[in-house]
C-alpha cells in the first residue's frame, strides 16, 4: 500500500477547502476514478470511501483525515498520547472536552485487558472480536448495521456466529453502565474497546480511534460474518462487499495471532493459532504456512485457504517476513481496522478523534516465561488438559517459580512434548473460535517450529526436578530483541521518523 498520489492529494485538498456540496463532490470523485488516481499499489488494496464521505465528501478536518487514512495518504497509527485525563470525571471541564471521558474509559479497559505476564488476556481478545462482529455485520447497500452497537443492543449476541462472545459482552455491558450517564454511545464503547485491546497486546499498534457514532437498536442483517470453514473466494467476495479488498482481508485475519480457539475443536479447547498467543506479532503468518509448525498450533481452515489463494498468498508471505513483516502488518491492520470501525457510519464528518487516550504501545517484548510457552506450544503439559491453555488465555505469568502457585507442577512439562495434543478432532460446532476476528499473526519470539534435534535448549539447562519435585529455576530463554524489526524503546520514539522515506505497505471468527 503506497501513499496517495500528489494529484489525488491536490484534488482532495481543493475539495476540502471548498467544503463541497454533494454534487461537486460526486464530480470530483468521478474524476478521480476516471483518471485512475486511486491511491493503491495493488488492485488488491482497499481504496473506497465510506458513509457520508462517499456521498458528501470530507467537509471537516476529521472527515479529511479519515478520507486520507482510507485512501492511504495518512498514517492510521498515531503517537499522540496523554498520560492523564485533563479534568476530573463529571466536572464541567471534562464535559466540555469530548475525549476527557474516554481517557477514563481507556484506563479502565487497560486494567481489564492486561495480564500478569504483560500479555493481553481473554478480555482483550474478546473485545477485539466484539468490535469486529459489531462492525462487520454490514455490506454495501445495507440500510442499517455496521458499527452501531447493535450486537449488544439487540438479540444479535444469540446468533451462532457470535458464540464465545458472552463473557466479553457481559463485561462490556457492565463497564458501559458506569460511563453511559456521561453521554457516550455503545457503538463507540465497543470500538474503543477493540482499539485499546489491540495496543494492550505487546507489539500492537495505536490505531486512530474516533467517537461520535450513533447507536441503533435494530439487529443487523444475518449471515454477513465470515465462516471459519469458508473457501477463500467466498471470503474475498464477502469482504469486498464491505469495501475491504483481498489484501485488507489478509491484514485483518492476522488478529488470530492472539487467539485461542474454544469451539472449533472442543477436544483442543484453548489451543492457539500461533505459538505466541497474547502477543500481537506475526507468528501466525509463517506458522500457518509451515507443515512443521509447533504441534499445539491449530490452523483454522479459512486461514489456511487464504494463505495460499492466488489473490492473497503474496501479501500473506509479505507479512510473514521476519524483518519487515511486523511494521508492514501493523500499518495495514491499522488502516483496515479504521475502515472496519466505520462501516455503516454515516456521520463521519461529525466524529471526534480521541486516539490520544489510548495506552502507550509496547514496542519490544521479552517474555520471561518463553521457555515454558515453547514447551506448551510444542505439545507439552498435555496431561493437564486445557489447564495450561487457560493460564495462557488469562495472560498469567508461567515461569517455573510461578507455576506451582497456579496449581501446575513444572514436572508435567514434557508430558506429550513433540506430539499432537491428544483428543480426536471433534469437528466444528456452529459458531467461530473465541479469538479475535479473523486472527492476526505476528513475528515475535516465535518459539521453534520444530525440534529435529530434540527439545528446545535452555541457556541455564532445563528445569530440574530433584527428589521428584520441581526446583524453581530461571531457565527462561530471552526473546529476541526488536521482534519483527521494531525499535527498542517505548512509544516515545518518533514513529513517523522511523518510517519516513518508505511507502506504506500494507479480520474474523
Amino acid at each position: 500500500m503506497k501513499f496517495i498520489s500528489i494529484v489525488l492529494s491536490s484534488a482532495l485538498a481543493t475539495t476540502i477547502l471548498a467544503y463541497p456540496g454533494t454534487g461537486k463532490w460526486k464530480k470530483t470523485l468521478a474524476e478521480i476514478k476516471r483518471r485512475g488516481l486511486a491511491p493503491i499499489s495493488s488492485p488488491e488494496d482497499s481504496n473506497e470511501l465510506l458513509g457520508d464521505l462517499l456521498t458528501s465528501g470530507p467537509t471537516t478536518s476529521v472527515g479529511k483525515l479519515v478520507a486520507d487514512v482510507l485512501l492511504g495518504k495518512a498514517d492510521a497509527i498515531t503517537n499522540d498520547i496523554i498520560t492523564a485525563a485533563p479534568a476530573p470525571l463529571g466536572s464541567d471541564a471534562c464535559k466540555q472536552d469530548t475525549c476527557c471521558i474516554w481517557k477514563y474509559v481507556a484506563d479502565d479497559m487497560l486494567t481489564q485487558f492486561k495480564g500478569q505476564s504483560s500479555r493481553c488476556n481473554n478480555n482483550a481478545r474478546g473485545a477485539i472480536r466484539l468490535g469486529f462482529h459489531d462492525a462487520a455485520a454490514w455490506q454495501k447497500g445495507a440500510a442499517h448495521g455496521g458499527a452501531d452497537g447493535s450486537i449488544l443492543l439487540t438479540d444479535e449476541l444469540g446468533r451462532a456466529a457470535n458464540r464465545g462472545l458472552e463473557e466479553i459482552a457481559a463485561l462490556t455491558k457492565q463497564m458501559y453502565a458506569k460511563y453511559q450517564p456521561y453521554g457516550i454511545s455503545m457503538a463507540d464503547f465497543i470500538q474503543m474497546g477493540a482499539t485499546v485491546a489491540t495496543v494492550v497486546c505487546p507489539l500492537g499498534p495505536r490505531i486512530r480511534s474516533f467517537v461520535g457514532r450513533k447507536d441503533n437498536p435494530t439487529a443487523a442483517i444475518e449471515n454477513l460474518l465470515p465462516d471459519v470453514n469458508a473457501d477463500a473466494d467466498s471470503l474475498i467476495k464477502l469482504f469486498e462487499d464491505k469495501t475491504i479488498r483481498a489484501n485488507g482481508l489478509v491484514a485483518l485475519v492476522g488478529a488470530h495471532t492472539t487467539s485461542q480457539q474454544r469451539y472449533f475443536d472442543t477436544q483442543r479447547a484453548q489451543d492457539p493459532q500461533d505459538s505466541t498467543p497474547g502477543v500481537w506479532d506475526v507468528a501466525m503468518y509463517p506458522q500457518t504456512l509451515d507443515s512443521n509448525a509447533p504441534k499445539r498450533v491449530l490452523k483454522l481452515p479459512s486461514d489456511v485457504k487464504i494463505s495460499t489463494h492466488p489473490r492473497t498468498a503474496a501479501e500473506w508471505k509479505a507479512f510473514a517476513d521476519p524483518k519487515t513483516g511486523q511494521d508492514h502488518w501493523n500499518d495495514d491492520y491499522a488502516k483496515e481496522y479504521v475502515r472496519l470501525s466505520l462501516l455503516g457510519v454515516n456521520n463521519i464528518n461529525a466524529l471526534t478523534e480521541c486516539s490520544k487516550v489510548l495506552p502507550a504501545a509496547i514496542t519490544d517484548f521479552q517474555p520471561p516465561d518463553k521457555s515454558n510457552i515453547d514447551i506448551w506450544a510444542n505439545g507439552g503439559y498435555q496431561n493437564l488438559g486445557s489447564k495450561f491453555g487457560e493460564l495462557m488465555a488469562g495472560a498469567s505469568l508461567t515461569t517455573n517459580e510461578t507455576l506451582p502457585k497456579l496449581g501446575v507442577d513444572p514436572m508435567q512439562a514434557w508430558s506429550g512434548f513433540g506430539r499432537l495434543p491428544s483428543g480426536p478432532p471433534s469437528g466444528p460446532p456452529s459458531g467461530p473460535p473465541s479469538g479475535p476476528p479473523g486472527g492476526f499473526p505476528g513475528q515475535g519470539p516465535q518459539g521453534p517450529s520444530s525440534f529435529p534435534s530434540g527439545p528446545p535448549s535452555f541457556p541455564n539447562g532445563p528445569p530440574s526436578f530433584p527428589n521428584g519435585r520441581p526446583t524453581p529455576s530461571k531457565a527462561e530463554a530471552p526473546a529476541p530483541a526488536n521482534k519483527g524489526g521494531r525499535p527498542q524503546g517505548g512509544e516515545g520514539q518518533n514513529r513517523g521518523n522511523q518510517r519516513q522515506g518508505r511507502p506504506f505497505f500494507k479480520w474474523r471468527l
